[in-house]
């Protein structure tokens, strides 16, 4: 059978074309300062500030450069009625899962009203007198972070009250994949109000389009949402994140590792919290294996009360492996998670009842206790995943 050269033309541009698009999909890592972030572009969203009255939510992450964002605006007239902190704080410096009071902040007198403490959702009483919501938070890309619950009810507050949402865009260094289970009904807590998989690939921008655009709000509301969006930023990139997002996470390696990671916060393993190696290590007492040792300490700022405080622990330092992130599969590591289990259930209980709430379903565990593989698992999320892409495609902004 001879073929036309036609063909061979047709064949050589395919190939040619899927290797290129495999390699620009290729994760590649970048400092921070390559990125014109939407805080940065005040020139689009200033003159919707002026003469009203401003409601900041932002923590130490909220930065124009080098200067908080909240400085910058109050330098530039803007007139900031009140701030409202997530997790960790406006300073961040508050441990993960502690509760945040109210307070007034030292240094502008601004009065700052807490999204991590006696409320979570924002009281209308707060916000009656303000014009206008900026909201400025560095996302790390993953379900169980709390800062997109923390937005979707800031969103849920807006639209109840009339009042517009401009959200200044930030990278999302774990934007280069999707994967996980998605969360279930039944499943929803603030570290997951929505059925999305663990790591969805969206900028914390594209993912308040999807709150508005899929009804994830109360009887189908819509929040009046503005986006200042990013420049120079493409999905694929790993950002090195010049501020830490929250105490435990200190670098670009823990950061990359935490999706995988932030499971073994639901069972017998810790995960370096105490350290100077937070989601990047993990290990217990009783693991048989492992070469790296490590002994959790009270940490003020980041763990005063660590897992296994005072007890040697045995188990794998994952810095090398993050940092081989150009040959690494682009998904989270079940492996880490499923040889734990084996070693560690005949003797001890393996799971938390936190776990679940991570994986926003009890099918996970019920697979690992099952002795089910990783491709076994993975085959179960095929289709949630193929309709969370389907969907996601509708919201991005970016490539």
């Amino acid at each position: 059978m001879r073929w036309k050269p036609g063909f061979y033309l047709i064949l050589i541009f395919f190939i040619f074309s899927n290797c290129s698009d495999a390699q620009e999909n290729k994760p590649v890592l970048v400092e921070y300062s390559q990125i014109v972030t939407g805080a940065q572009r005040t020139e689009i969203y200033l003159p919707l500030l002026k003469n009203k009255k401003i409601g900041v939510v932002a923590n130490p992450a909220s930065v124009i450069g080098t200067t908080h964002l909240v400085d910058s605006l109050i330098s530039l007239k803007i007139n900031i009625e009140k701030i409202f902190c997530p997790e960790h704080g406006f300073r961040g410096d508050v441990p993960d899962g502690e509760v945040i009071n109210n307070e007034t902040d030292p240094q502008t007198g601004i009065k700052i009203i807490s999204l991590y403490g006696k409320n979570k959702k924002v009281l209308d009483d707060d916000i009656a007198n303000l014009d206008v919501i900026v909201f400025d938070l560095q996302d790390v890309g993953c379900r169980f972070f709390t800062y997109i619950s923390t937005l979707t009810y800031v969103m849920q507050a807006c639209a109840d009250n009339g009042i517009p949402l401009i959200l200044l865009d930030r990278p999302n260094p774990n934007g280069f994949y999707v994967d996980g289970p998605i969360l279930e009904k039944g499943f929803e807590s603030f570290i997951g109000l929505h059925p999305t998989p663990v790591v969805y690939g969206m900028t914390i921008g594209e993912y308040a389009q999807m709150v508005n655009g899929e009804s994830w709000l109360e009887n189908g509301e819509k929040c009046e949402l503005t986006i200042i969006q990013l420049q120079d930023y493409k999905h694929n990139m790993i950002v090195k994140l010049p501020i830490k997002p929250s105490p435990n996470l200190p670098n670009w390696q823990s950061v990359y590792l935490y999706p995988s990671l932030c499971f073994f916060e639901g069972t017998a393993m810790s995960v370096g919290r105490g350290t100077d190696f937070p989601f990047q290590i993990y290990g217990s007492p009783n693991f048989s294996i492992g070469s790296f040792v490590f002994t959790p300490e009270s940490k003020p700022g980041a763990s005063t009360n660590p897992k296994y405080k005072g007890e040697p622990c045995y188990g794998q330092n994952l810095t090398g492996y993050a940092e081989n992130y150009k040959n690494n599969p682009q998904q989270i590591n079940l492996l880490w998670l499923i040889e734990s289990y084996k070693l560690l259930s005949a003797n001890e209980k393996y799971f938390t009842s936190y776990f679940d709430k991570l994986a926003g379903t009890d099918k996970l565990r019920l697979q690992i206790e099952a002795g089910k593989t990783e491709e076994e698992i993975r085959d179960s999320w095929k289709e949630g995943l193929f309709q969370f892409k389907e969907t996601r495609k509708k919201y991005l902004m970016y490539d």
